[in-house]
């Protein structure tokens, strides 16, 4: 009750913001485990404001629905893209709102799109491993994909987790005498999990084990964890600041779009969840070169198709040295590039005055040198990219239809799976 901005509102307000402020938190102790309101999801709708760039479900498994979106262009470049978000999050934070999406942007600069949307785990699927998440995910998507466009190559754009599983996927069919990847973009990705930065304060022996403890439970992590571990990863921004606004300010909680999907949380498998925090965090498998996945041992050096990589400046759950490193990992060539914002922010980067990114044409093992050397541009890494991907997507060709007689729509995007309750 010493804050100033409190007194000075309670003052305005003749004490209403405080029993405003009052009534907020006992609503938020009673029905939100007592963490404050962030966001009014109220005012959006998912196929109309956030996830709306039209298309079609045109397959739906156990795990994964595949989502194709129309043409927005007369001609599209011949190698298509499919888009691999992470399962940890619902996947349209890559077609976040109109005028603030990658795929949306994807299409109207002539792509041919894809995405997947996948399920979220209940008790039936705990005993679901990464090699499911690997062939009903990624392997089976790449095989629709080509189906459909009659390409032989597909490029992969992939963000956090999802990057994990789609450069897992490319190390993978680089062991076939011939990969369709034709290139792979990875957005705040970590591959060499030996500094996680502070998500190592969740991921020791200890707290892996009441994660453990907890999943064997129902078999999966509900929801509401997962949200509360990152919310108090950023407590300052993602709660204290919340309790100051709502419970003694008395302030309303407002629309934001990248809050609203952050608040639209999912669970974990048990059994792939156990082994992927066990093998990647707390043993470093994948950059040790040690990781098995589909039978195969995977080699990170095995992929040699060309990669972007982007990282985010002010990113927290995977610093931007961190997604750094898979310079050193792959054995093609990378582009590197480091965006303004943070870990979503970074993503979610549609050109603005505001937006820049930083760029450097030689890699170095050691990332400060890189950015001592690196170039500051105006502008979003999207632009960069567009022309980057544009370069290796082959040239034009009228647009595919959507679906064929095989995998036929079966309903509009956002699809089915993106409502499933957290």
């Amino acid at each position: 009750m010493t804050n100033p901005d409190v007194l000075e509102r309670a003052i305005q307000t003749g004490g209403r913001s405080l029993a405003r402020g009052a009534s907020f938190a006992v609503d938020d102790l009673l029905h939100r485990g007592g963490m404050p309101l962030k966001v009014d999801r109220s005012k959006f709708t998912l196929g109309q404001d956030l996830a709306a760039t039209p298309g079609e479900v045109i397959y739906r498994g156990e795990l994964i629905e595949v989502m194709q979106y129309r043409p927005q262009t007369e001609t599209v470049s011949e190698v298509p893209i499919l888009m691999v978000p992470p399962w940890i999050n619902k996947y349209y934070v890559m077609d976040l709102a109109p005028g603030r999406s990658l795929i949306e942007w994807a299409v109207q600069h002539g792509r041919t799109v894809f995405t997947i949307s996948y399920r979220n785990p209940d008790e039936s699927m705990s005993a679901l491993q990464m090699d499911d998440y690997l062939q009903q995910g990624p392997l089976t998507a790449l095989s629709i994909v080509q189906a459909v466009t009659g390409s032989d190559r597909v490029d992969l754009v992939a963000l956090c987790l999802g990057g994990a599983l789609a450069a897992m996927t490319t190390a993978y069919l680089a062991q076939d005498e011939t990969s369709p990847i034709s290139s792979l973009t990875l957005l705040n990705t970590e591959l060499d999990y030996s500094d996680p930065g502070i998500l190592a304060v969740a991921v020791d022996p200890d707290t892996l084990a009441k994660i453990d403890k907890r999943m064997a439970e129902r078999g999966y992590l509900p929801a509401e964890d997962m949200s509360r571990m990152f919310d108090q990863l950023r407590s300052n921004d993602l709660i204290f600041n919340y309790v100051v606004s709502r419970w003694m300010m008395g302030e309303e909680a407002r629309p934001f779009d990248i809050l609203a999907w952050n608040d639209d949380s999912t669970r974990m498998p048990a059994a792939m969840h156990s082994h992927y925090l066990r093998s990647l965090y707390g043993e470093n498998q994948l950059a040790r070169g040690e990781y098995e996945l589909g039978g195969r041992r995977l080699d990170l050096h095995d992929i040699t198709c060309d990669a972007y990589v982007v990282g985010a400046i002010n990113d927290h759950i995977v610093p931007w040295k961190a997604s750094y490193r898979a310079t050193a990992l792959f054995g093609g060539d990378v582009r590197y590039v480091l965006s303004s914002g943070g870990h979503i922010a970074g993503v979610v980067n549609p050109p603005t005055p505001k937006a820049w990114f930083q760029s450097n044409e030689k890699n170095s093992p050691d990332a400060e040198v890189w950015l001592a050397g690196a170039t500051r541009r105006t502008g979003s890494w999207w632009e960069d990219w567009t022309a980057w991907s544009a370069a290796r997507s082959g040239g034009q060709r009228k647009p595919p239809s959507l679906g064929n007689r095989r995998y036929r729509p079966l309903a509009p995007a956002p699809g089915t799976y993106v409502f499933g309750a957290g």
